[in-house]
């Protein structure tokens, strides 16, 4: 294993497949997260599924928490090993010409995603944590016991206009390194073809519209608590 990531180009095509594994992950939270505009009593039925169900507990989610560590983790080695190779510093060789802004600042978009994640995870998974192993409630219910309480936590923590703008601000770096990121993920993978096109076209409106998606459900339940 560890001679297969020595290589370059295997650290790349790595990258890429967590890199899209985590796109998909993305796209499938947004679009449970979106049932919460619209219909309190489904968010909390696919909540409640989504948290209690066996295979997603025990077996995809730690798979996914898994490649989430393992994509920030290859992102700084990769980002490391660029930057040693580099013989002629951006400031010295206009960078600009050569690279966009968000091809150069992936690293520091990827710190703030991750600073995001720590705070999603103390604001949602951990609570949701403890109330399940700790407590060993799985019940997903009220304390008075009428209904699911997936819909109010999400409400409730949306409350305060200092965590809604640090969501905010996320999904922006979050915009920011999708655009760059879809497309160099498709490249590391030899997307070069007939289809290029239609795929950075597409990797454009998903690193737009899903963060922008995120940004406006926060702003919906702000005003609507």
């Amino acid at each position: 294993m560890s001679g297969l990531l020595s290589s370059s180009i295997a650290r790349k095509v790595s990258m890429a497949l967590s890199a899209f594994f985590l796109m998909f992950f993305l796209l499938q939270h947004f679009a449970i997260n979106s049932m919460s505009v619209f219909s309190a009593d489904v968010f909390n039925e696919t909540s409640h599924f989504m948290g209690t169900n066996p295979l997603i507990q025990y077996v995809i989610q730690p798979v996914l928490i898994f490649g989430v560590v393992f994509h920030f983790v290859m992102g700084f080695v990769l980002e490391l090993k660029n930057s040693r190779a580099r013989t002629v510093k951006y400031a010295k060789n206009n960078g600009g010409a050569n690279s966009s802004w968000m091809s150069r600042n992936m690293i520091w978009s990827g710190l703030a995603i991750l600073a995001f994640m720590v705070l999603h995870f103390i604001d949602f998974w951990i609570p949701e944590l403890n109330t399940k192993f700790i407590q060993g409630d799985m019940s997903g219910l009220l304390e008075d016991g009428e209904g699911y309480r997936y819909f109010e936590e999400l409400q409730h923590k949306f409350v305060n206009p200092i965590r809604v703008g640090a969501y905010v601000i996320a999904f922006v770096f979050l915009a920011l390194h999708l655009l760059h990121g879809f497309n160099s993920a498709f490249q590391s993978m030899g997307a070069n073809n007939k289809y290029t096109k239609g795929l950075k076209t597409f990797g454009k409106a998903y690193a737009i519209l899903v963060p922008l998606g995120f940004v406006f459900i926060a702003l919906f339940h702000h005003f609507n608590h």
